[in-house]
């Protein structure tokens, strides 16, 4: 009866350290998964990194030629508007006293179509 009880000891003691291998195992996979997934996320972030550096070069170029073409056309328009101003200046009189003629010497006329009822 003794070896039958030392035989169930050892098959406990067996069945411990397995669940204990087993439990070991257990955190090493799951140390393992922690330690891949933040390798990935490291991964991840260098590749967000290069990508939005190229992301902000592309930008700056394309960027870089609208602010040309918008300072072009911002002076372009500047000198039109100078251009009409000097327009502006150079015949505002005379079309003034072109307007004020036409207002106030008046030439009191028959309409051609009135008919006298004489």
């Amino acid at each position: 009866m003794t070896s039958q009880s030392q035989g169930i000891q050892q098959l406990l003691q067996a069945e411990k350290r397995a669940k204990d291998k087993l439990e070991e195992a257990k955190k090493r996979k799951g140390k393992r998964l922690k330690q891949a997934k933040e390798e990935a996320m490291a991964e991840i972030d260098q590749y967000r990194m290069q990508k939005d550096k190229e992301f902000r070069l592309k930008q700056s170029k394309i960027m870089g030629s609208q602010s040309n073409l918008s300072d072009e056309i911002e002076e372009e328009t500047l000198g039109k508007i100078q251009e009409l101003n000097g327009r502006y200046s150079k015949c505002v009189e005379s079309v003034l006293n072109q307007l004020l003629s036409m207002v106030c010497d008046m030439k009191p006329e028959i309409h051609v179509n009135y008919k006298g009822t004489n």
